[in-house]
């Protein structure tokens, strides 16, 4: 999942769709509307960001909602911290960054 994570994370419209759905939940139609680009293209996106534990789904009639999920965020930031602690950077500004 973590190698998932980090390549769903490396893409900037993956990573604006994070940011739209971290105000509120959306449909597909509705984040769709805030890129240039085909339906089929943001659908992609969305479809990777399931796979990567980023975002879940809710199916509402003919409508699909979208949500963050929380396991794909814990994998990179437990990954991110673990290696932070091998390599002695394990201090205060860590406890800092994880009580964030």
């Amino acid at each position: 999942m973590r190698e998932a994570v980090f390549r769903a994370l490396a893409d900037p419209t993956r990573c604006r769709i994070i940011e739209l759905l971290a105000r509120r939940d959306l449909t597909a139609g509705q984040i769709a509307e805030e890129f240039p680009m085909a339906f089929a293209s943001v659908s992609h996106h969305l479809r990777t960001l399931r796979a990567a534990g980023l975002a879940a789904t809710r199916r509402d009639g003919r409508h699909v909602h979208y949500r963050l999920e929380v396991a794909g965020f814990e994998a990179a930031m437990g990954f991110l911290l673990d290696t932070m602690a091998r390599v002695g950077m394990r201090g205060s500004r860590v406890a800092d960054l994880a009580d964030r």
